[in-house]
């Protein structure tokens, strides 16, 4: 169990240096204004509008780096600094979030598959501490148990992953779009690929924290089996 707790921390760690390292650059690069004066909310719009959808709305949520899309309502929605802002990291943001958008209109096969995901991550992500603490605790007399747990862990491992190619191909659409409109260029360009490529390591280190600690407790459950035998 210490081994767990162990890998969480050392996670937690990394996490955390990628988050201030991923503030940083934004912040750095909200210094750096664009040449077309665009705001985050026309940039997103335009970029939904060059791609044939106009049935998905830009709308501004309070705090910072709440951007996301939401499939369910059709809304891409943008933190303040990114709905009103004029600079570098509003473009990357407003741009990676209309990518989903476009992925969503287009049937992209991962973001298919990682919405049908939901619901059982969803379920899985209230139980699954419980059900893995009480399957530690009772792993010689009921070993089923923490069976069960890793099932339900590996889900949202399996979650985390599938986020991967769904994070990194909406990146990809934005600079494409945002480098073939000249919305950035030239080291605006490269400042807004490298905070789209800080932004896709918080999913890295998550995914590869999920991966780390299913493993951990497969190893519990292996080395319960051993002691049987």
């Amino acid at each position: 169990m210490s081994g767990i707790y162990l890998v969480s921390i050392i996670f937690l760690g990394i996490s955390w240096l990628v988050s201030m390292r991923l503030k940083s650059k934004f912040s750095a690069y909200s210094q750096v204004p664009l040449q077309n004066g665009m705001s985050g909310k026309e940039i997103a719009e335009q970029m939904l509008h060059d791609n044939g959808i106009y049935d998905v709305k830009v709308i501004s949520v309070e705090g910072q780096l709440t951007d996301h899309y939401n499939p369910m309502d059709k809304t891409v929605n943008l933190s303040q600094d990114v709905y009103y802002g004029q600079h570098v990291s509003a473009a990357a943001v407003a741009a990676h979030e209309c990518g989903h958008a476009v992925q969503h209109a287009q049937a992209y096969n991962w973001l298919m598959l990682r919405s049908r995901l939901v619901p059982l991550v969803q379920f899985s992500s209230n139980i699954v501490q419980w059900v893995l603490l009480a399957g530690v605790l009772m792993v010689n007399a009921f070993p089923q148990l923490l069976i069960a747990g890793i099932v339900l862990f590996a889900a949202t491992t399996i979650f985390a992953l599938i986020t991967l190619p769904v994070e990194f191909d909406a990146s990809k659409r934005a600079l494409v779009w945002l480098q073939q409109t000249r919305i950035t260029a030239g080291q605006t360009h490269e400042k807004a690929k490298d905070a789209l490529h800080w932004a896709a390591m918080t999913y890295v280190v998550a995914a590869l924290a999920s991966v780390a600690t299913l493993l951990q407790y497969v190893f519990i459950l292996m080395g319960n089996r051993d002691r049987e035998d």
